[in-house]
């Protein structure tokens, strides 16, 4: 096994394993049983309806980016990717493990347009960050002076300057030169035409100012939509917040969700929960439950993605038992 590997897989228990020591420390499992069990239904169908709802813009927000790069594909396919990644997302490492399968996907549908492929989902990526942070800082102002959340005014300022520090390098022509010190190593570890083939992808929508602010209004709109699902999932065990915490809550559990070393969030999603409510005078069962209820949403994400594998499979073992009946018995 590569030393890389052992290196994901330990930090990846570490995390997951004090992730779960603090939950254990804080909750009752018998109580925090009974809340999921008399959950709300009708909230929670609410939450996993307002999250499918989404994909469809999201995927035709991808539309708008690949097109800007001479990429035509039609929106069920891209909605069809959208949902595949989100099962593979319950498998690989976070949401990051989603962006690959739509990048290796995508690409093969497109060949030699690789570097744009995923220049486009990257961006996607980045952009979606940096609408997180918006919705943060509007989330932490209007909880301001009503919760205490002090600590992550602090959390959300890193990220801040983390965001802006890579829009400078991403899209900076004077900054050009400064990354090409980097050429040698990255040649030494044998990536460095795939790192070039996504910067230039990414790079390049520096000539698209008008679609670049366009796809982010969209991913406002759209996250301001999940943080709503992640509310009706907390009603639904008894968490009784007005939605201006979750403004706050929301964006941040969406980076935390960017955490490399875990499986989809597992632990560590709940923990944040825990933790951020129970900031806020919620009990740490119910805080949990909540945490639970949306890890089933993404859950439930993930099942259409399920079912599309699960047919595509069904019709290529059927072409090619049809292939092999004509070879043996060839009319």
């Amino acid at each position: 096994m590569k030393r890389k590997t052992v290196i994901r897989i330990v930090l990846t228990l570490a995390v997951t394993g004090l992730a779960l020591t603090y939950i254990f420390w804080k909750i009752d499992v018998g109580k925090t049983l009974h809340i999921l069990a008399n959950a709300d239904l009708g909230y929670f169908a609410l939450s996993v309806g307002i999250a499918l709802l989404t994909v469809p813009p999201m995927a035709w927000r991808w539309k708008l980016l690949l097109r800007a790069k001479g990429i035509e594909d039609n929106l069920p396919w891209l909605t069809r990717a959208y949902f595949v990644s989100y099962s593979a997302s319950q498998l690989l490492p976070t949401s990051v493990g989603g962006d690959a399968v739509r990048i290796y996907e995508t690409a093969k549908r497109h060949p030699g347009h690789g570097g744009p492929v995923a220049g486009s989902v990257l961006l996607e990526r980045a952009l979606g960050g940096a609408a997180t942070l918006i919705l943060a800082g509007v989330g932490i102002a209007l909880a301001f002076g009503h919760y205490d959340i002090g600590v992550y005014l602090w959390v959300e300022l890193g990220f801040v300057i983390a965001t802006l520090l890579f829009g400078i390098v991403l899209f900076s022509r004077s900054v050009r030169p400064l990354l090409r010190r980097f050429v040698p190593i990255l040649k030494r570890l044998w990536v460095e035409r795939h790192v070039r083939a996504v910067y230039e992808g990414m790079h390049s929508y520096r000539h698209n100012v008008r679609l670049l602010l366009f796809v982010t209004c969209v991913t406002l709109v759209l996250q301001a939509a999940r943080i709503v699902s992640i509310w009706a999932g907390g009603q639904a065990v008894g968490v009784h917040l007005s939605m201006r915490p979750y403004f706050a809550l929301g964006p941040l559990l969406f980076l935390v969700m960017l955490v490399p070393f875990t499986l989809n969030g597992v632990a560590v999603r709940e923990s944040f929960f825990v933790n951020f409510l129970g900031r806020l005078s919620i009990g740490a069962d119910e805080a949990f439950a909540a945490g639970f209820v949306f890890f089933l949403v993404t859950i439930a994400l993930a099942l259409p993605g399920v079912a599309i594998w699960g047919v595509e499979a069904l019709r290529r073992a059927s072409a090619q038992a049809k292939v092999g009946r004509e070879a043996e018995f060839p009319r």
